[in-house]
């Protein structure tokens, strides 16, 4: 009588073939590459420092630009009333402030 042959199991693939394995490895492989592209990118290019004297520069833009302000009055009229849906009075009928 001759020895049964052992029964070899089939070998399976590598885990790198099969496609569920890439799916599920591709999303923190992008996020991966996407952070070491934006260090790459805050490293190279950095923000610019605000100046220490901002304000005094802020208020010679306010001076400036007096007469433009003025006539900005009624965009900003609009602009309040779109945010609070309160119509605001005309200049004339406008309570006065003791």
């Amino acid at each position: 009588m001759s020895e049964p042959a052992a029964i070899q199991p089939d070998p399976s693939p590598a885990w790198w073939k099969f496609g569920h394995v890439w799916l599920v490895l591709a999303g923190p492989l992008v996020v991966v590459v996407a952070s070491i592209v934006t260090l790459v990118l805050a490293v190279r290019h950095p923000d610019p420092v605000v100046d220490e004297d901002y304000y005094r520069k802020g208020v010679e833009i306010n001076k400036t630009l007096g007469a433009a302000r003025a006539s900005l009055a009624p965009a900003m009229a609009g602009r309040n009333h779109a945010a609070t849906g309160v119509v605001p009075l005309p200049r004339e009928q406008a309570p006065v402030k003791p």
